[in-house]
């Protein structure tokens, strides 16, 4: 039986989705970006004082030093004198928790439901029907039976966007959370119910204290890095202190970890996680990448950026690692080959894991939709996310179903346009909710997206536990509504020449910017279709497509007026905060609230789930009030398979963003 979990670990933070819409994230539920692939919000919140009493008491006489290159300036932490063990035990009333399997759990699940039909039924059919689609699914995602998969297999998948480093703590678009879920170690995973467990293939046992301010995991001792060494609890209380340097770019991996108080190491296979406070969300925050300790900490001193000094160029490309896969190829632009690494399930001569199903996983690197489409009809990929019009006008042909077929699930991954608020342009909200008036959105639900997805009022799904019980309205065009607004704002055509125009310190400035967006024909079109409706309220945009590298750096650095963008849902909605609060991380557009701020920290004090939800209600419906970005629609998941492929299985994340996500995809023996 398969063990592999998919490094579901990666996936819990929110994912970026502006890029090219990647898909996969494992990262300790925390949101992704997909604007330039998908987005992932929970990565990057700011430090918080917190009180003192929180702190769990310490018995040693002086204060740790912190082990860290930078001044303490540069780091995000305080010195802390961890207790010994001894004391820990005897005192801190531990709870057990789940070390699971994510294979097994979906076994034990698929064996309370049979599947819907035969496979040579299930290949035969056209998915025409929410019923056919239905039991596709439940046919083909299937987990095989013993000795039914091919182990030699190679599976190649699409990624429409290039990795911006190799490095897992680096990790951001949905993009790097595809490939470097694959190759990176970690602790914890999550299941389709998106509910945490660690992981029982690197995880003996997990424990926390019963005030709730701390975790303690046991690790197993069989685990080592793709070099041979051994993968130890130092690693990871190394890269807390890495992860906690101001000077290391990592926002996305800090949102959370950032709300520990420390990580200790009692031994090579005892680790300890000391929170400030008894949070909800410290179940998520223990969960971040991991790195050899034996290979960074002889460079990080030099170089905190991770990646500019001749030692870690050369690790990037060729990284040390951690996960069932480790990287074999890399063409930059091109595809990214991982290869199953022997000493993942063979460790001192003998078997302690099972084989991830495929030997070889290869990601050819596509950006255009239609030269994507055609490789998966030649066999040249194996998989695909579907556009709005290939599902439905270019997918339903004998050219298509000769070799492929499709599926579709619900997913929790929402796009939208991101207002710059430092920009003269949109610093009031009358001009942001004029520009959302303004948009054409039923234009673009009807006929780029052709029906096939839902309009967004906000940031979480309708059919989350933390969406507002009061359903909001999305917006819907309305032309006298925006030049209202915009005339409220100051905003009016003084010299006559059809452009509006305003008095910015003792200069007339008209009301043109750029609109940053990937180049994918959809996202293209949506911001065309943006700017032929501002043409007719007076103001000028200019699309401006760039690659997806390009606009996850200007976002991050903040130079850009507007966006095209979206986010992958995290599995917790307090690590969308680092996008929302107030000089959060991941917060690009600038936005700032204080109560939102205020929100967001009470929610993860709250453990009742039903009042926590409440709050994030408010937090979404004061968002929708001041319109920092004008939401656009919840993008479902359509996807393109080979016939064969099996074991695909979808969540509110997709089909790989969780436990055991990819794990669990297959090709049958050819007998």
């Amino acid at each position: 039986m398969r063990r592999w979990n998919d490094s579901a670990f990666l996936a819990s933070r929110a994912i970026s989705a502006s890029a090219a819409i990647p898909r996969r994230v494992i990262m300790s539920g925390r949101v992704c970006l997909v604007a330039l692939a998908v987005m992932l919000p929970a990565c990057g919140r700011r430090a918080e004082e917190l009180p003192a009493k929180a702190l769990p008491e310490t018995t040693g006489g002086q204060a740790a030093a912190v082990a860290t290159a930078g001044s303490s300036q540069d780091q995000a932490l305080e010195p802390f004198d961890p207790p010994p063990l001894e004391s820990l035990n005897g005192d801190s009333g531990w709870i057990d928790r789940p070390v699971r399997d994510g294979l097994v759990i979906l076994r034990e699940q698929q064996a309370k439901e049979p599947p819907s039909g035969a496979v040579a039924e299930a290949l035969s059919l056209r998915n025409t029907s929410s019923a056919i689609n239905k039991q596709i699914l439940s046919t083909l995602g299937r987990l095989p039976d013993e000795g039914a998969a091919d182990l030699s297999a190679r599976i190649d998948r699409h990624v429409a966007g290039d990795l911006g480093s190799t490095n897992p703590i680096m990790i951001s678009t949905s993009a790097e959370f595809d490939i470097l879920g694959l190759t990176g170690f970690g602790l914890f995973s999550f299941g389709r119910d998106l509910e945490p467990f660690a992981s029982a293939e690197t995880v003996v046992s997990w424990q926390t204290s019963a005030n709730g301010l701390l975790d303690k995991v046991v690790l197993r001792d069989d685990l080592v890095w793709s070099d041979g060494e051994p993968i130890t609890a130092h690693d990871i209380a190394f890269t807390y202190q890495v992860i906690m340097d101001r000077r290391v770019p990592v926002p996305a991996v800090r949102s959370g970890t950032d709300q520990m108080r420390w990580v200790h190491a009692y031994d090579d296979r005892t680790i300890v996680f000391f929170h400030k406070e008894p949070l909800a969300t410290n179940v998520w925050n223990i969960n971040f990448p991991v790195l050899p300790k034996h290979v960074y900490q002889k460079t990080w001193e030099d170089d905190p950026t991770l990646k500019e000094s001749p030692e870690h160029i050369k690790l990037e490309e060729s990284p040390v690692s951690g996960g069932p896969y480790e990287i074999v190829e890399r063409k930059r632009g091109q595809q990214i080959v991982l290869r199953r690494r022997a000493n993942w399930s063979q460790v001192g001569g003998r078997k302690v894991r099972e084989e991830p199903f495929f030997k070889e996983v290869r990601f050819r690197i596509i950006e255009d939709p239609n030269t994507s489409l055609l490789a998966l009809k030649a066999g040249e990929i194996d998989e695909l996310p579907l556009t709005p019009e290939q599902w439905t006008t270019q997918t339903t042909g004998d050219d298509f179903y000769a070799s492929t077929t499709k599926v579709t699930a619900s997913e929790w991954v929402s796009f939208h346009f991101g207002w710059n608020i430092d920009s003269p342009f949109f610093a009031d909200r009358r001009v942001r909710r004029a520009m959302s008036y303004a948009f054409d959105h039923d234009g673009m639900l009807e006929k780029l997206c052709y029906g096939l997805y839902k309009p967004a009022a906000g940031n979480f799904a309708d059919d989350s536990w933390m969406a507002p019980k009061k359903k909001l309205q999305p917006y819907q065009q309305d032309l006298d509504k925006a030049e209202a607004l915009l005339d409220e704002a100051g905003w009016i055509d003084h010299d006559n020449d059809g452009i509006r125009d305003k008095e910015i310190n003792g200069r007339l400035v008209p009301f043109e910017f750029s609109m940053l967006v990937n180049q994918q024909p959809l996202r293209i079109a949506i911001c065309t279709l943006m700017k032929e409706s501002l043409e007719q309220v007076g103001v000028r945009m200019n699309v401006r497509p760039t690659e997806a590298t390009v606009i996850q750096d200007l976002t991050q650095k903040k130079k850009f007026q507007a966006y095209f963008g979206g986010w992958g849902s995290g599995t917790d909605p307090d690590s969308s905060e680092n996008i929302w609060a107030t000089g959060a991380g991941r917060n690009f557009v600038s936005y700032s609230n204080p109560e939102v701020d205020r929100l967001f920290a009470e929610g993860r004090r709250e453990l009742d789930r039903s009042k926590r939800a409440e709050k994030y209600g408010r937090i979404q419906e004061i968002l929708y009030d001041d319109q920092p970005y004008t939401w656009l629609y919840w993008r479902n998941s359509f996807y393109g398979f080979s016939k064969d492929l099996r074991g695909y299985v979808f969540s509110p994340r997709g089909p790989y963003n969780y436990s055991p996500g990819f794990g669990s995809l297959w090709m049958p023996r050819q007998e």
